[in-house]
């Protein structure tokens, strides 16, 4: 059995060598215990790490540091689930793609409540927090191939701040609450705004742009890098905050829907919807 183990790890590693590409991930998770729709994973104060469709559509699942997987809420009135923000005492906030909220989840009492509501959105599919505890979600309209850009607050709910882009996904605040990205899926570009002091934003450019595969969930570690899903490729790749390329890192699965890191930064969590399941990867950055 010794022998055969070693047989089979020698092949994987010729396998990876003859792709030109070494895989850097390992599992975080085992394979499947999340559905398809595994998305916004995020990090508490305690390092545990959470993502949407544990077992089943509509629920969140809580790791801990040690892969030890829980199921930590179930949705209420059919709401599902997609990215995962933490706010100021701990608060969940998470983006309800099927009834286009913004819901509020108390860490301690897993009471769920909807911080704000808009009918008019398409499905709130990914957030971001600025420093300020301003949300930004983006907003997706698949079947046309466009979507929004939206500003949520508690005190005046969805402010639309641009409609009519592409199919916008990722969504990020850089770590000094000064800039704003967002990417479109189908396009594969990245924007870059300007926050202005009352939340909105401007002087928008493109940051990157890519010629092949997707693009899903985003996030900047302490230093302002960009971390960037490229969903059917399956990869993230470290773009600089002048928007140069230096990384790009190979995982198991194809379809990486989103990251997160640990509280120190050295590793990134990335959720897999191919596999159902948690990859991590030590951050060489860091």
């Amino acid at each position: 059995m010794k022998y055969t183990r070693c047989f089979y790890f020698l092949m994987l590693v010729i396998l990876c060598i003859s792709c030109g590409k070494e895989i850097n991930s390992i599992d975080f998770t085992k394979p499947n215990t999340f559905t398809a729709g595994i998305e916004g994973p995020a990090t508490d104060n305690k390092g545990n790490i959470y993502a949407v469709n544990y077992q089943k559509e509509g629920t969140i699942g809580k790791v801990t540091p040690e892969g030890v997987v829980s199921m930590f809420v179930e949705l209420p009135n059919g709401s599902i689930g997609n990215g995962i923000r933490f706010g100021k005492e701990q608060t969940m906030y998470v983006a309800d793609y099927t009834n286009h909220n913004v819901l509020e989840v108390n860490l301690s009492t897993k009471k769920v409540a909807i911080y704000a509501h808009q009918p008019k959105a398409n499905q709130p599919n990914d957030i971001a927090i600025s420093p300020s505890g301003i949300i930004y979600a983006s907003d997706p309209n698949w079947k046309k191939g466009t979507g929004n850009v939206w500003k949520v607050t508690k005190e005046k709910g969805f402010e639309i701040l641009e409609s009519d882009m592409g199919t916008t996904n990722g969504i990020e605040v850089s770590p000094d609450g000064k800039k704003l990205y967002v990417n479109e899926s189908v396009q594969r570009k990245i924007w870059e705004y300007d926050i202005l002091e009352d939340g909105t934003v401007a002087n928008k450019k493109e940051l990157y742009s890519f010629d092949d595969f997707g693009l899903d969930g985003m996030r900047c570690d302490s230093n302002g890098n960009l971390y960037v899903c490229r969903y059917d490729k399956g990869t993230v790749v470290i773009l600089s905050p002048e928007g140069a390329l230096l990384k790009e890192i190979k995982l198991q699965g194809k379809k990486p829907t989103n990251i997160t890191f640990s509280n120190d930064f050295t590793t990134f969590y990335i959720t897999l919807a191919d596999r159902g399941c948690i990859e991590k990867v030590q951050n060489e950055l860091y």
